[in-house]
Parts: C-alpha cells; sequence; structure tokens
C-alpha cells in the first residue's frame, strides 16, 4: 500500500514581479537634472520643457527647477514640464 496520497495539483501559484509605476516627483516640487518624474506604460503623461523620454516612456528632468503639471490640447493631455530655477 502507498505510504502517501497523490498530490493534488493546483493552477495558481504564480505571479509577477511589482513594477513600481506611477508619479515620483509632484508638482512644485524641486528636482535635479536626471530626476525621474513619472515611470509609465505608454504616455500617460507627455513631455513638456525641459523633460526627456525614455524608452520606456519614462520622464525625467533635463534640468534643475520646479515640476509643473498642466493639461493642454484637443484632445486634452497631461504633461509635465521643469520650470528651470534661476
Amino acid at each position: 500500500m502507498a505510504h502517501k496520497k497523490a498530490g493534488g495539483s493546483t493552477r495558481n501559484g504564480r505571479d509577477s514581479n511589482p513594477k513600481y509605476l506611477g508619479v515620483k516627483r509632484y508638482g512644485g516640487e524641486a528636482v535635479l537634472a536626471g530626476n525621474i518624474l513619472v515611470r509609465q506604460r505608454g504616455t500617460r503623461f507627455h513631455a513638456g520643457a525641459n523633460v526627456g523620454v525614455g524608452r520606456d516612456h519614462t520622464l525625467f528632468a533635463l534640468a534643475d527647477g520646479k515640476v509643473k503639471f498642466e493639461q493642454r490640447g484637443k484632445p486634452v493631455r497631461k504633461f509635465i514640464s521643469i520650470e528651470p530655477a534661476e
């Protein structure tokens, strides 16, 4: 006689690693050139003045200054720009 029962199977038990997406610097915050502003999938936010776009659509500061969020255009889009520090 078997001393172990047959093992049951499960169809669960998988998960993906967290991606830590979202806004990293908010409006009015002081940033340095190179600071990441937003990590995103696709262009939920668009790059404004003094903001660069990475190959995974990450937005980052190209100059030191303050973060500014604005909505403009038709269709309305969200833009992030940096107002340079004097």
